[in-house]
């Protein structure tokens, strides 16, 4: 499926000497040729994210000559970032990702055009933002706005070229297509809040993204080009520890709310709301009690007794670690009884939210001396001790 552009702006659309030169490769190629050069070149592609999928699906979009590219983005770059994000350097570090995507993009390819929108996706401004394009692709890393997307494109009847990381692994698909399934067809509910952690807490290996962001734009050149066969119908899983690839056969449902023979959904609702995150991530605060990373030091410095608990991962603890008693998340339902509900216990991790839940486990066990560090160790390192590393 290629994207169809005007007959009038076809033929006024023109390589010149210089752009002839940059994309010879192409030119020299019956697959893609000066017509498919053209239909690259007046292609309008939204990409949503500039982080680390985002970073090679628009430097190869725009070296490959894809005229216009639109980018969503709110986030500025940070040196954890830098590992995977390779559209960044570290002279980027505080700026607006957007700012710096641009300038980079500007200099792979300056006849490329950059639209950049400096804004959280939401319900009530994706339709205007997608409209304008061909062809979107989602490069997120949360539910909510995979959601948000799949149901965009399908009310538009815009390609919805997809892809995710995590860890070693990687998925790439593209939906919307007219007569195909959609996002939904595939995961018809987000799964349970925190029960599939995020990059940040599970880590990415920084290649997956070069690997499978260069799956997405060749999945997006095919679509502009009209050429071979996308992963339309089918999901793409990558497992780059193995670094062996497999394909699970899709089809639309129609019974899908969204893409289905009656679809029930007919405009964009709230998706916080839908993935159980609104509210989420305040909850940990609403429901157990916490302490200050500065009152926790008081009661250091002044000797007094208490047992300081870190749930994070053995990994984690020996990038940086407080001292305490070392008993990750998932084994403290059988480690229980190591711990005595008769002593003051404070209960850490990297950001406060999975020590929450570890507060909130020990509090239904019959513990009530038991205290949450709010913000984990990055709090400790922001507001006690900044030699801490922050990870």
């Amino acid at each position: 499926m290629g994207v169809q552009v005007p007959g009038s702006q076809q033929n006024a659309v023109k390589l010149t000497n210089e752009e002839i030169l940059r994309y010879s490769r192409h030119l020299i190629m019956p697959e893609v040729a000066m017509e498919g050069q053209l239909k690259l070149k007046k292609a309008r592609v939204l990409c949503i994210g500039a982080g680390g999928l985002g970073s090679p699906l628009t430097l190869y979009l725009a070296a490959a000559g894809v005229g216009t590219l639109g980018m969503v983005d709110f986030d500025v770059v940070d040196f954890s970032n830098l590992q995977r994000q390779v559209i960044h350097g570290t002279s980027d570090v505080g700026r607006s990702k957007l700012a710096s995507a641009r300038d980079r993009l500007k200099e792979v390819n300056p006849t490329v055009t950059v639209i950049p929108f400096e804004t959280r996706l939401t319900s009530a401004n994706a339709l205007g933002i997608l409209k304008d394009f061909d062809i979107v692709a989602d490069g997120t890393d949360n539910f909510p706005t995979r959601y948000l997307v799949n149901d965009a494109c399908v009310m538009l009847r815009k390609p919805n070229v997809y892809a995710s990381i995590f860890r070693f692994d990687g998925q790439a698909s593209v939906f919307a297509i007219e007569g195909g399934p959609c996002y939904r067809c595939l995961y018809s509910e987000p799964p349970p809040p925190g029960l599939v952690p995020s990059c940040a807490e599970g880590g990415v290996l920084g290649i997956l993204p070069g690997l499978v962001g260069v799956i997405q734009a060749s999945e997006v050149i095919k679509l502009i080009l009209g050429r071979g066969q996308s992963l339309a119908g089918r999901l793409l899983l990558i497992d780059a520890l193995a670094m062996k690839f497999r394909e699970v056969k899709l089809r639309r449902n129609p019974e899908c709310p969204v893409c289905g023979d009656n679809p029930s959904i007919r405009e964009l609702i709230d998706y916080e709301q839908f993935c159980g995150i609104r509210g989420q991530e305040q909850a940990p605060e609403l429901s157990v009690p916490e302490i200050e990373p500065s009152e926790v030091k008081q009661l250091m410095d002044a000797g007094e007794p208490f047992v300081l608990v870190d749930v994070r991962e053995p990994h984690e603890w020996e990038i940086c670690n407080l001292g305490g008693q070392l008993i990750p998340l998932s084994q403290l339902p059988s480690r229980v009884h190591e711990l005595s509900s008769a002593d003051e216990i404070v209960v850490m991790c990297r950001s406060g939210m999975r020590s929450a839940r570890a507060v909130d486990f020990l509090r239904q066990a019959g513990f009530r001396k038991v205290k949450n560090l709010r913000g984990g160790i990055l709090g400790w390192s922001s507001q006690v001790d900044p030699s801490v590393p922050r990870y």
